[in-house]
């Protein structure tokens, strides 16, 4: 993405945006900037924070470090905030910009306002984000329906009292080692990733290895009635072994690994796909 597409303007002045887990997050030292009109707005918002933080407000846990580019030309971390946190933010501000500025955040933010009430409009965007990216459709559709598989599991965990987090890597890591016979910490680095979603970086089958596990796992666990963390832990090792005995087999008869250490780091998925036809 071009330097300037990280750049947005209220009124002239300038706001800084980083991309970051499927949406935009704002400086929210450069938005008090704009609507308190302070000559010191890092200090404006270093009181701000304060205060918020002894009121227990959840915008101060919801602030994310992200480095943004400084004018120096260097990069530092900076509170940044979604457009729904930023939101909040802008409330705790008395300032006449106040209203029009929403109107704004909510169109340069990707009007993620309406995609919480209409969820289908998330969808459409990251449909438009992997397409932009370079993935095929194909690949597309396989990416969106492991989405919803891997909900369908997450919703499962938290109705049978797995805690997420620490345990929810964990039966992952389970269902992982029982399909491909690694964890995915070690798979991620097979394929030479570093902070990038490894899923982003698997072939057809890998994905389609990946739902059929997830999958297993969320059948197995609801016809057990699974109960805790160990229980489930179990029925994660069972989904994961389903998935990894009909990847030995499709291997055994194909006479091709479905695991690949290629990653769409350099070259897109859409165009690999063609070179490997």
């Amino acid at each position: 993405m071009d330097e300037k597409n990280y750049l947005v303007v209220f009124q002239d002045k300038k706001i800084r945006r980083v991309w970051h887990n499927n949406g935009w997050y704002f400086s929210v030292v450069d938005v008090v900037g704009v609507l308190a009109e302070s000559e010191d707005p890092r200090n404006y918002w270093k009181v701000l924070k304060h205060r918020l933080g002894e009121e227990k407000s959840e915008v101060v846990t919801k602030c994310n470090q992200l480095k943004l580019i400084a004018p120096d030309g260097k990069y530092y971390e900076t509170d940044c905030a979604s457009a729904e946190t930023m939101f909040r933010i802008i409330q705790s501000i008395p300032s006449p910009k106040a209203e029009p500025f929403k109107l704004w955040l909510a169109k340069v933010g990707y009007d993620r306002i309406k995609e919480i009430e209409n969820p289908e409009l998330s969808q459409k965007r990251m449909r438009e984000t992997y397409k932009a990216k370079g993935y095929s459709d194909d690949w597309i559709e396989k990416r969106m329906r492991g989405i919803t598989v891997r909900d369908e599991l997450t919703n499962e965990w938290k109705n049978r009292g797995v805690k997420e987090g620490k345990e929810f890597a964990i039966l992952t890591s389970e269902i992982s080692k029982a399909t491909f016979g690694m964890t995915p910490k070690k798979y991620h680095k097979f394929k030479s990733l570093t902070k990038e979603n490894l899923r982003d970086h698997m072939n057809d089958l890998e994905l389609i290895f990946t739902m059929l596990g997830e999958a297993s796992t969320t059948r197995i666990a609801r016809n057990k009635d699974a109960k805790g963390f160990g229980q489930n832990k179990m029925a994660a090792r069972e989904g994961g072994l389903v998935a990894g005995i009909a990847r030995k087999e499709l291997e055994r008869k194909s006479g091709q690994k479905v695991v690949s250490r290629d990653n769409y780091l350099k070259e897109p998925e859409k165009r690999k796909r063609i070179t490997n036809k």
